[in-house]
């Protein structure tokens, strides 16, 4: 493998990575890119590996050696900060980030965006190990916009709603919107990095993901994930479409979203990895200002893609409104608006994001099609117990 470079035109050293929660869907990517296209090492810590068994096996595979996985569940094991120890960089990546969760199960929330966390940064801050942590978009909570009277011409004005990492404020609902639970968390260990930065010299870099979307994110309710469990908007739209059931649309599907491929920010990710003089003390937006829809656009385009990768015809009744009470229970509250403004990381990095919403849509619905559609048709045939 020829030597890379860094931004700065300096060979990058290889270096052994410690990443936590390597086996959900961001890290099983990140493992991927990093093995076929870095000499680096990782130290892959998860409770589960299926996303990356096919990184783990056969010892013939070209990278045979370089990843090695720990199955640790970080809350209570003694390894952690050995493993951190022998690192150069810890990643972490480990978050319970499911919206249905965030009202249902507050405390499993808050422990485990905050409490958990805690251990991980204390553990580079001592070691003077550099830590990169992923946070969410989240953070930022409603809009400045979403507070002005609906008739107000402000409302277009994009110092209203663009969100910037380093003058935006984090607006919440009340506390009874246990919602924000999870934000509120992920806020929180920021500051602390922040602060572990500002007094002990930690060398932080905090990512701020904006809906990333791809093969193998998420699971689909009782054949990857818990039957009774709601994923993410997109997975559960997928889930709806590979059942030719209607999209469920919460309140309407008013809500605005942007959606980046996760191939797109993995390349982010790992030219902060290797660009540390650009990325260190930095907070970094990832997402695509350009892929923004209405969750009820986002159901209409996705409802012609599946038709376009499966030849399905469209149901009579493609989809139906839901009322956020019903769909996610009490205590619900939702963000209006979340676009990503993107002037740090193209300054810093020098990164923008390339594919188009349809574009990752497709490749997102043929791989669930192809892996799912077996699998559910199958549970869907399988006699009932009476």
């Amino acid at each position: 493998m020829a030597a890379r470079m860094d931004l700065d035109g300096r060979p990058i050293k290889p270096m052994t990575i410690c990443m936590i929660g390597a086996g959900g869907f961001i890290g099983s990517h990140l493992c991927e890119k990093l093995m076929a296209e870095t000499p680096h090492k990782v130290l892959a810590l998860d409770v589960y590996n299926d996303k990356i068994k096919h990184l783990l096996e056969p010892d013939s595979l070209p990278w045979a050696g370089r990843i090695e996985f720990h199955r640790i569940n970080i809350k209570h094991d003694s390894r952690l900060e050995g493993l951190i120890k022998m690192a150069d960089l810890t990643i972490n990546l480990a978050a319970i980030c499911t919206p249905a969760d965030y009202n249902t199960r507050p405390l499993d929330t808050i422990y485990s965006n905050f409490i958990d966390a805690l251990p991980v940064v204390k553990y580079c801050s001592e070691n003077n190990k550099r830590l990169i942590h992923f946070s969410t978009c989240e953070v930022y909570g409603k809009t400045i916009g979403s507070f002005l009277p609906k008739d107000s011409p402000l409302r277009k004005d994009p110092a209203y709603y663009v969100l910037k990492e380093d003058t935006s404020p984090c607006i919440f609902g009340s506390i009874e919107k246990q919602r924000w639970s999870y934000a509120c968390a992920k806020q929180l260990i920021e500051r602390l990095i922040y602060a572990e930065g500002a007094e002990n010299g930690l060398d932080f870099t905090i990512v701020r993901p904006f809906n990333w979307i791809g093969p193998r994110m998420d699971f689909i309710p009782g054949i990857d994930g818990p039957s009774e469990g709601v994923p993410r908007v997109l997975a559960c739209f997928s889930n709806n479409l590979l059942r030719r059931e209607p999209l469920k649309l919460v309140d309407g599907g008013q809500s605005q979203r942007t959606f980046v491929y996760i191939k797109d920010a993995i390349e982010a990710v790992l030219l902060m990895i290797e660009n540390p003089d650009r990325a260190n003390g930095h907070i970094f937006n990832v997402g695509n200002p350009n892929n923004e829809v209405t969750v009820r656009q986002l159901a209409e385009m996705m409802t012609q893609v599946y038709t376009k990768v499966t030849g399905e015809p469209m149901l009579q009744s493609p989809s139906i409104d839901v009322s956020s009470k019903e769909f996610y229970g009490e205590g619900y509250d939702d963000s209006d608006k979340r676009i990503p403004d993107m002037t740090i990381i193209n300054k810093q990095l020098g990164w923008n994001p390339k594919t188009s919403l349809w574009d990752l849509l497709e490749s997102t619905l043929t791989y669930q099609h192809r892996t799912y559609a077996e699998a559910i048709k199958k549970s869907m045939a399988k006699p009932t117990a009476s």
